[in-house]
């Protein structure tokens, strides 16, 4: 078969096995399977870049990071991260939605995943704020907008991802780029929710006791360490990201069973089921995934996609907004981490021809495809946040929409304004 008759094919496969709701890991793989079919490719190869895609040490830390969320999702950490944001922001005017968007980071500082962000800081957040007679819709909209700091906010297994697919970025400069970005989406998140909360005429929080304070203070903190444990060993250069993830688990295990003693020890055996299943769905996929992104460069349509684009402009800010509209109408159909995996690899060459740093490409690519995360038709954390706050996905929807357009805004200033992602890696690896 030609070239391009396989490249027809590939889409085909691809797009045909989508619409019948295939799981994105098996489109992969059968598309694979059935392009280096019709290539006359051994099929051993593909076999081969399946087991190559997971032979990398740095894919280890994943398994970790999901454990160590795992156990602090399901030992009672929201609530106690919500108590220290209700600290810190409650008793502002609408401060239950501020408090929404700062637990939400503080969440996301462990689990590293908006969908573990909306499911545990939502199903204790959503209906506190309906009892406050917030209106329903606003309470799933600020929840579901707010987990997306989860995607960005280190440690994200989703930049662990960019890292491999990219070839080997660093993963500590990676986690050091989305703390700044992450940071400046809280703050636009919350200047939103306190608008629309003085335009609902919502009241201020309650604010906290003062006898409450240092026991919401200390658990707050011993919460938190966790993601002191991996980021701080990762950036002093003590741990490697899979050491440091390692380590959170065992903290993370000590904390909940035997210091906080919210679940009994029995528990143990759903969090590594819940555990194994998920790390299990992320590896096929990822295994698919590499692949996948071998037929891609075999056929060479990175290369035509780079020449495509360039012959189009020259001009990186038209290319870059290209680009950005591309991501967003992609991240409504498909989930986020084979996105991830399917288009770096793609787009990779024209960010480099452009002159793009990695690192920062790499938290553009990560915040875009976040925002797909909330978009419909498939927007998985939206789907939570509805389930949770009982409402409809169009209210949902309708209630997003200026929390969508801010993040989108944020989502240019990052792209334009490289500074924001590499100041921060540039200073301590400069320093370093």
């Amino acid at each position: 078969m030609s070239v391009t008759g396989a490249m027809i094919l590939l889409a085909v496969c691809f797009f045909g096995l989508i619409l019948l709701r295939f799981p994105i890991a098996m489109v992969l793989a059968l598309t694979s399977l059935i392009t280096a079919m019709a290539l006359e490719i051994p099929l051993a190869v593909i076999g081969q870049r399946m087991v190559q895609g997971l032979n990398s040490y740095a894919l280890l830390a994943i398994p970790f990071f999901i454990l160590a969320g795992q156990i602090m999702s399901e030992g009672g950490l929201a609530l106690r991260l919500i108590n220290l944001a209700q600290l810190l922001v409650g008793a502002i005017r609408g401060g239950l939605a501020m408090v929404n968007c700062v637990a939400c980071m503080l969440f996301g500082n462990i689990s590293g995943s908006a969908a573990a962000d909306v499911s545990s800081v939502g199903s204790v957040m959503i209906p506190m704020m309906k009892r406050k007679k917030y209106d329903a819709d606003y309470s799933v909209a600020v929840t579901s907008a707010a987990a997306i700091q989860g995607v960005v906010m280190p440690p994200s297994h989703n930049m662990i991802l960019y890292a491999l697919a990219a070839g080997g970025v660093s993963i500590s400069s990676l986690f050091l780029a989305g703390i700044i970005p992450c940071l400046l989406l809280l703050v636009v998140l919350m200047t939103t929710s306190y608008i629309i909360a003085r335009k609902r005429g919502y009241e201020r929080g309650e604010a906290v006791k003062l006898k409450d304070v240092p026991r919401i203070i200390l658990d707050g903190s011993m919460s938190l360490l966790t993601g002191v444990i991996i980021l701080g060993g990762i950036f002093s250069g003590w741990f490697t990201a899979t050491e440091s993830g390692a380590i959170a688990c065992v903290y993370a295990f000590i904390l909940t069973f035997f210091v906080y003693r919210d679940i009994p020890l029995s528990h143990v055996k759903v969090i590594f089921l819940k555990t194994f299943r998920t790390v299990a769905m992320v590896l096929f996929l990822i295994a698919a995934s590499n692949a996948f992104a071998w037929i891609l460069t075999y056929l060479k349509i990175p290369v035509m996609l780079t020449e495509l684009l360039l012959s189009i402009s020259d001009n990186p800010v038209i290319i870059l907004l290209i680009l950005n509209i591309l991501l967003l109408i992609l991240g409504a159909p498909l989930d986020m981490a084979p996105l991830i995996l399917i288009m770096t690899p793609i787009l990779y060459p024209v960010v480099t021809a452009l002159g793009m740093d990695p690192v920062h490409f790499g938290i553009v690519l990560i915040l875009n495809l976040g925002i797909g995360l909330i978009t419909p038709p498939v927007g998985t954390v939206l789907f939570v946040g509805c389930a949770i706050g009982k409402v409809s996905i169009e209210r949902g929807t309708r209630a997003l929409i200026p929390f969508f357009v801010v993040m989108v805004a944020v989502l240019m200033v990052i792209t334009y304004v490289p500074a924001i992602s590499l100041w921060l890696p540039n200073m301590i690896n400069g320093g370093s």
